[in-house]
């Protein structure tokens, strides 16, 4: 055998074991990454060498071209059905009936009964020669190349197989893999699947086997067909630990139970763990164990006596959506609820479920009048999967948002997202609807005051859902300041409040005063401020009138803080009715940070400044250029009326001066260019206090410019960043020669040969570490 065939025989057993180990021991010893780079050097010896390509080589599983019809196979065992067992009852009479034609009782072997395709998988000399559905039992479909595809299948079999070995079992598509593959078809704006059964089933049945390799599918044994050249083992449990030596991955919930007692047991456990399961199943499967009772036993009609389904409640369901009614939530966002003819699905009985929102509506096309199918896993809100079209009733009809609120009568608006690029923004249609009635509006105004009051953000023990309710309702509270001008009368007059619990509660509202500045800013309820985001904005800017006056393009400076969120601050701050809650908490004493307090962020480079503005055709680069050429944006904005001087200043870089020609020419960009530098200025982050910091030599890493690449290993690369603006130095994306340090972690690359091309210093985490420490950056642990 010659050296390549060597390698190419050691890289398809490495490959395969790793696969063994991830499908079947469920304890892979390498990470993904590793697994792609030996498949790709796999691919890469068999493109140079097609002549030792093998049928069984882990390359193979890509697909082939598009088949015209599946062909049909003829099973040489018949491939049965179980019956079902819907109750315990049922179950009990299955199980008195096993022990009447053994006379006597029988050790059991129970499964999970998963909810895909079952398949029959044909080996001959360990290697898989054929694929095929279930079909009516006695003929199934071929679909060869298609199970080729799937990673949890072993082409080629292990240890000591038989001569001929048919396996049975099911594809199916864990829950994991069936979200990504959903949220990747939303995305690119393709077809939804339903559930996992029919994204399995469905992905199996492509006649382009291509696709099915695309698709996360999976595979777990539970039977055998025929079998020639072996000695097996006497159980049914023994048989499936045998298949697993042999590369075939069994399902782990597979155990064996010696009484009903443990069978009934099993089966309520794994209805327990059923939604924790990545996988769907909608049942457990109960077998005799022992395969000479099994065959004692026989079958009846087209199952078996000694195996039953004993099923779980079901978890999708038809049923009639009958009425949309909509709710008002914290935000003002309308969700419209569909109110459904009763209907017993998932262990209980579900009269509403969610319809999200106006898209999903039209994706799922439902009218009112439709018959739909109904899903509800565990605790998860039921939810309309689909609609059977060919029930739909002449007179359904089409679901209209309303035109007012529901609860207080304002106008209703359709949201308008927008697409913050720098100071550009893109307006499309959203697809929420929302109350323009903000907190006149009963509905937004409870749920605002039931957030401010929680535990993560003023945490006003006593003042709950109910309360909140009661306050609202009973005219007390129309706003969150309002809380704090409560009196002790008042609150004794609510029903369910003695003098005792009034005074807890007044006491609680008194302390809440003591908040940290971070958890009101949280407890505002900003749209995508979490709490980490309002620490982080806290900390940085250091009081309520600096976030105020912040523009959009220096709260993007804060780590983690996005333009989407940035430009929800901004806009909080702005509007005349939220600074006056603002104004009202302020003066009953709440914390809105050091009035004093100094912005703790470098100061806004005259570079990025100008890059920010989003003037097409004015990268990094082109940035870089104008700010090096022009002393200040009079300067650039003088320059600027005349294109030709500004292709000269910019040593002839037209894309540039064209862009910038073009964006000044228009007043409102002068204008907004301008207000944003006023409020640098006035917030001290400005770049001539970068250059003042320069001069003076007050801050360590005043007037140096750091680089950071590859993983680093304390500190995210955001955090690094931080640190390091905050002690002056400026932090850009590219090494170029004026690059002082670059900061490089594990796996860096091109920036890292430049950089030691070019003889930029260079440290690694140990020194970042180091250095951040000296400068008594104390939370760089």
């Amino acid at each position: 055998m010659s050296d390549i065939q060597n390698q190419l025989e050691q890289l398809r057993r490495q490959i395969d074991e790793h696969n063994y180990r991830y499908y079947v021991e469920d304890a892979p010893s390498i990470p993904d990454a590793e697994y792609d780079r030996l498949l790709r050097e796999l691919q890469a010896l068999e493109e140079a060498h097609p002549d030792l390509v093998t049928p069984e080589s882990p390359t193979q599983r890509v697909g082939a071209r598009p088949a015209s019809a599946f062909g049909e196979v003829a099973h040489e065992v018949p491939m049965l059905s179980l019956g079902n067992a819907m109750t315990p009852d049922e179950f009990q009479a299955f199980a008195e009936r096993v022990e009447k034609g053994l006379g006597r009782a029988a050790a059991w072997c129970c499964e999970p009964k998963l909810d895909g395709l079952a398949v029959s998988l044909l080996y001959e000399n360990g290697v898989l020669v054929r694929g095929a559905t279930r079909g009516d039992g006695s003929t199934g479909e071929d679909i060869t190349q298609n199970v080729r595809t799937v990673r949890a299948i072993p082409l080629k079999l292990r240890g000591d197989f038989p001569a001929r070995l048919e396996v049975r079992g099911e594809v199916f598509m864990s829950k994991s893999g069936f979200e990504a593959m959903n949220q990747k078809a939303l995305e690119t704006g393709d077809k939804l699947f339903a559930n996992p059964r029919n994204a399995a089933a469905g992905s199996l049945r492509q006649l382009d086997s291509r696709i099915t390799a695309k698709r996360p599918l999976a595979f777990y044994a539970y039977g055998l067909g025929v079998v020639e050249g072996a000695a097996l083992p006497a159980s049914q449990f023994g048989r499936l630990q045998w298949l697993k030596t042999l590369g075939l991955p069994v399902s782990q919930e597979v155990q064996q139970r010696t009484s009903l007692a443990e069978v009934e047991a099993y089966h309520a456990q794994l209805l327990a763990k059923r939604n924790d399961l990545d996988f769907d199943i909608d049942g457990a499967v109960i077998k005799v164990d022992a395969v000479a009772d099994q065959d004692e036993l026989g079958f009846v009609s087209r199952a078996p006596r000694w195996a039953i389904a004993w099923k779980y409640p079901a978890q999708e369901e038809l049923t009639v959506l009958e009425d949309v009614e909509f709710q008002v939530g914290r935000t003002g966002a309308i969700t419209p609820v569909a109110k459904l003819k009763p209907v017993f699905v998932g262990g209980v009985t579900v009269s509403n479920a969610t319809l999200h929102n106006a898209d999903e509506i039209a994706r799922l096309g439902v009218k009112i009048g439709d018959t739909v199918i109904i899903r509800r896993a565990g605790d998860v809100i039921p939810q309309v999967v689909s609609v059977v079209e060919e029930r739909r009733p002449l007179d359904a009809r089409d679901i209209q948002f309303p035109a007012r609120c529901p609860v207080c009568g304002a106008h209703v608006e359709r949201e308008t997202l927008k697409t913050h690029l720098k100071t550009r923004v893109i307006e499309r249609e959203g697809t929420a609807y929302r109350c323009s009635g903000r907190l006149t509006c009963s509905a937004q105004l409870k749920q605002a005051l039931i957030h401010f009051a929680s535990r993560k953000a003023l945490d006003i023990e006593g003042l709950g859902d109910v309360v909140v309710e009661k306050l609202v309702d009973a005219g007390l509270v129309a706003s969150p300041v309002d809380i704090f001008t409560l009196s002790r009368e008042a609150i004794l007059g609510l029903e369910g409040f003695a003098e005792l619990s009034t005074d807890k509660l007044r006491a609680a509202i008194l302390r809440s005063k003591a908040t940290p500045f971070a958890r009101v800013l949280y407890g505002l309820g900003i749209p995508e401020v979490g709490e980490e985001t309002a620490k982080l904005v806290a900390a940085k800017m250091g009081n309520v009138d600096n976030i105020r006056l912040a523009p959009l393009e220096l709260l993007t400076s804060i780590p983690d803080v996005g333009r989407e969120v940035a430009f929800h601050i901004s806009e909080f701050f702005v509007e005349a009715n939220n600074w006056r809650v603002v104004d009202g908490l302020r003066s009953q004493g709440l914390n809105f940070g050091e009035p004093d307090a100094k912005v703790a962020l470098a100061p806004l480079s005259f570079a990025d400044f100008i890059n920010k503005l989003d003037i097409v055709g004015v990268g990094p680069g082109a940035a870089e250029k104008a700010a090096a050429r022009f002393e200040s944006l009079e300067q650039l904005i003088k320059t600027a009326e005349d294109e030709q001087d500004l292709f000269n200043a910019l040593g002839g870089t037209k894309a540039a001066a064209k862009g910038l020609f073009s964006f000044f020419a228009d007043a409102a960009n002068r204008d907004h260019a301008l207000e944003i530098e006023r409020r640098l200025l006035a917030l001290e982050v400005h770049w001539t206090s970068e250059r003042e910091l320069v001069e003076e030599g007050g801050l360590p890493l005043s007037g140096q410019t750091f680089v950071i690449t590859g993983t680093l290993s304390v500190l995210s690369r955001d955090e690094a960043k931080a640190h390091l603006e905050a002690l002056g130095a400026k932090v850009a994306g590219s090494v170029s020669k004026n690059t002082d340090v670059l900061v490089a972690g594990e796996k860096a690359g091109s920036k890292l040969a430049k950089a030691e091309s070019l003889g930029v210093a260079v440290w690694d985490d140990n020194a970042l570490m180091a250095f951040l420490r000296e400068q008594g950056v104390t939370d760089a642990q």
